[in-house]
């Protein structure tokens, strides 16, 4: 598929396609006009890259990841180093502190919610 049915199936443009290709996360095979040709298989791996940028992961790091994810098949391309997988744990506590965090914001501006809310159905009173 090219590029724009890519960006369409993925929901992502066609830019941050290609800033994935220069960061190593994503490979086109090229026609012989010279455009980028990708395979099925491209869908799921753009979607993975945004799961992993979303959670934090900068691309050097989703860049030593994507060979260790699991293929359609259910099996890993490479196997991941003890270096590798201490870091991505280290990364999901910060992701968990970050999701603590976050609830605790909710729960504060729950309280302020409700406080502001009595004041005002009390001053329409």
């Amino acid at each position: 598929m090219r590029i724009g049915e890519l960006a369409r199936r993925s929901g992502v443009s066609e830019r941050s396609l290609r800033y994935y290709e220069t960061q190593g996360l994503l490979r086109a095979e090229r026609t012989p006009g010279g455009h980028r040709d990708y395979g099925e298989w491209a869908v799921d791996r753009v979607v993975r890259i945004q799961t992993l940028y979303a959670a934090g992961l900068n691309s050097k790091k989703i860049a030593q990841l994507l060979p260790c994810m699991r293929d359609a098949d259910g099996r890993p391309n490479e196997v991941a180093t003890p270096e590798l997988v201490d870091e991505l744990t280290a990364e999901r506590e910060r992701i968990n502190r970050m999701i603590t965090e976050l609830v605790r914001s909710r729960e504060v501006l729950d309280e302020v919610i409700d406080t502001a809310s009595q004041i005002t159905t009390t001053r329409a009173a």
